[in-house]
Formats: C-alpha cells, sequence, structure tokens
C-alpha cells in the first residue's frame, strides 16, 4: 500500500468516526493529531467551534523517554489544561489512527492526571 493510498485510507476512518464523536461545553473532543516526529492534542467544543485548550511536544521540555513516553507527557498537559478550563471528561478523537502506541499513551497520559475519557 503506497503512502497516498494510507492516507486516503486514515481520512476516511477520520470521517467515519467524526459522524458520531462530537464535543460539547459539557464534554469536549480531545482531538490527537501525530506526524512522524511531533503530536499535537486539542480540546474542541464542536457546538461554538472552538478549541478550549492544546498541548504538543514543541513544548515540553525533555517531555519523556522517546516519542512514546513525550506523548504520554503531552497527555498528561493537557489533561492540566482541562482541569483549569473546569472540564472533568471528554470523548476521544483518535483521529482515523489505531488506539495504540502513541495515541494509546496520550489518552493514558491524560488519565492518569484525572482526566475521564
Amino acid at each position: 500500500m503506497d503512502a497516498k493510498t494510507k492516507r486516503q485510507a486514515r481520512v476516511r476512518r477520520h470521517a467515519r468516526v467524526r459522524r458520531k464523536v462530537v464535543g460539547s461545553a459539557q464534554r469536549p473532543r480531545l482531538t490527537v493529531y501525530r506526524s512522524n516526529r511531533h503530536i499535537y492534542a486539542q480540546l474542541i467544543d464542536d457546538d461554538a467551534a472552538r478549541t478550549i485548550a492544546s498541548a504538543s511536544d514543541r513544548e515540553l521540555k525533555g517531555g519523556g523517554e522517546g516519542k512514546t513516553g513525550s506523548a504520554k507527557a503531552v497527555g498528561g498537559l493537557l489533561a492540566v489544561r482541562a482541569k483549569e478550563a473546569g472540564i472533568e471528561a471528554v470523548v476521544f478523537d483518535r483521529g482515523g489512527r489505531l488506539f495504540h502506541g502513541r495515541v494509546a499513551a496520550l489518552a493514558e497520559g491524560a488519565r492518569e492526571k484525572g482526566l475521564q475519557i
């Protein structure tokens, strides 16, 4: 499978999930974007079409052991920012990717800091 086909398949999966997963002010959508080098996460209120909080591994200084460790640290940082914004629970949007590796580590880091997924 070439790169273009893999990307198209991921975009199709993401669109299929997005039909069902919707964030609100009380329970925003935790969106994960993973590139080859970095990982980014946002809390989005789809009703108001605004971002409540965001975090990425680019803001961390020595976030963790490798890319998976830094993904876990990003999840923890986002959970802290969510608590400051008064958010306790979120719905998870994995962006069409498998819930595995860095995506799962980000969710685990957020759960450890008290965010309900």
